[in-house]
């Protein structure tokens, strides 16, 4: 394979990690923007969880009126710059566009949002402002999509709202799990920062909940706590030899690569486990990284997979191969991987099936997981009264409401794995829930 030289500077590492979605130039957004039709019915508006009014945007960016553009967009999500970027708009707005039924390319409506975006951004253009003081007091414990979206409509309706954040940075894994090539940590941090400056909500990192007496402390000092809290790490795959050196999650190994860019070691033969976007992302991002052959393993056939078809292809268009029908029974080694046992599989009942008699083995240097995240029972285990079904995802009413009175909660921690898009919109939907019971 080795389409790609391993990168020894960040210039190198930057090529390699060119954004699939680059900023339009102004003359690119104004002859995109004129392409679009208006329609009256708008499917694409309708296939944004959000429901940005996207033909209005880009008429907007069409008569130069960017900064317009920009608010009707963040009038309806808080990440708007984010989203226009890492959301799947190939299955989403775009994939509702009527060119498509014309055998017509769609609006490139994710690249035109972030071209109205960025430009805000950077001019400081502000659209809010905290509302009248209700006198009450929110605890957000999470400064993901979820989280953040919740505590800015909090202060825009007027509510107090402090974030609790375990790592350093905010945005969950819009800064920590998403592929370098589809947005850089600054455009991330200077979306959040704007947002921030606006609003006044204060994010408190390096602070987790970790314990009964902090949750105790939070129910005391505050009137209503909202659960944005994600999921964590990747599961574990329960076979001989996981424990072994070269053997992590996807979801660690994107953070890493995330934080540390060319400084970051790959391997040069790379396995990785797993047919959803995620694996997807781990799999092309050691291509970019220059290993020389990175196999994509998944336990049933290429149509099962959970991954976008546009993701595989992406995957694909780096070099990575794909394999079906293997299921992973040994990792192979002494202290270190060396290789790994599959036993071929075969649909039965709608359930992957071992085929007796059919293992097969291959050798490799690391073993990346992209199998699944477990969920934080343990957090939900230290709130009294607090409902979850028997995988970890926390029972929420339609207003996001647990059965907890006191508690909210949206994001993957409820949906069990979903795009940012709506973590953001079950955010919001939950703030506006925590005020009507508050007021």
């Amino acid at each position: 394979m080795a389409e790609f030289k391993t990168p020894a500077t960040e210039t190198e590492f930057q090529a390699n990690f060119a954004q699939i979605k680059p900023i339009m130039t102004p003359n690119q957004a104004h002859y995109e923007s004129s392409r679009c039709l208006f329609c009256y019915d708008a499917p694409c508006v309708n296939a944004c969880p959000t429901g940005i009014d996207i033909p209005l945007f880009i008429k907007q960016i069409h008569s130069g009126n960017t900064g317009g553009a920009a608010k009707t967009i963040y009038q309806s999500n808080f990440f708007g710059h984010s989203c226009g970027k890492v959301c799947p708009t190939e299955v989403l707005c775009e994939g509702a566009c009527v060119y498509n039924h014309q055998g017509v390319k769609p609006i490139e409506i994710g690249r035109l949002q972030s071209f109205a975006t960025t430009k805000a951004i950077g001019e400081e253009r502000y659209f809010f402002s905290p509302g009248k003081p209700k006198g009450k007091k929110v605890a957000v414990i999470g400064a993901g999509p979820a989280g953040l979206s919740c505590a800015a409509e909090l202060r825009i309706l007027g509510f107090e709202a402090d974030v609790f954040e375990a790592k350093s940075q905010p945005s969950g894994l819009t800064v920590h799990g998403v592929a370098p090539y589809k947005i850089t940590n600054e455009e991330v941090l200077d979306e959040m920062d704007w947002l921030q400056s606006q609003l006044g909500f204060k994010i408190h990192y390096e602070h987790a909940i970790d314990s009964h007496s902090r949750v105790a402390e939070l129910e005391q000092q505050y009137d209503a706590i909202f659960l944005g809290i994600g999921l964590g790490p990747t599961s574990s795959l329960g076979i001989p030899g996981e424990d072994k050196k070269g053997v992590f999650g996807a979801v660690e190994f994107v953070e890493v690569l995330r934080r540390n860019h060319h400084h970051t070691h790959v391997e040069k033969r790379v396995v990785v486990l797993g047919g959803g976007n995620t694996a997807m992302d781990a799999a092309s991002e050691c291509a970019r990284m220059g290993a020389a052959e990175v196999s994509l393993v998944y336990r049933r056939g290429k149509e099962e997979m959970g991954a976008y078809d546009f993701e595989y292809d992406l995957a694909k268009s780096v070099g990575v191969k794909g394999l079906f029908n293997l299921s992973p029974v040994e990792i192979l080694g002494t202290d270190k991987v060396e290789g790994i046992r599959f036993v071929k599989t075969e649909m039965k009942n709608g359930k992957p099936e071992p085929i007796p008699g059919s293992e097969l083995e291959m050798a490799c240097d690391w073993v990346i997981k992209a199998t699944g995240q477990s969920k934080r029972k343990p957090l939900l285990e230290m709130i009294a009264g607090l409902n979850y079904d028997a995988s970890g995802k926390i029972t929420v009413n339609e207003n996001g409401q647990t059965s907890h009175p006191k508690y909210y909660a949206a994001g993957d921690a409820v949906s069990g794995g979903q795009e940012v898009v709506n973590a953001v919109a079950d955010g919001k939907k939950a703030a506006r829930a925590i005020a009507a019971a508050l007021v």
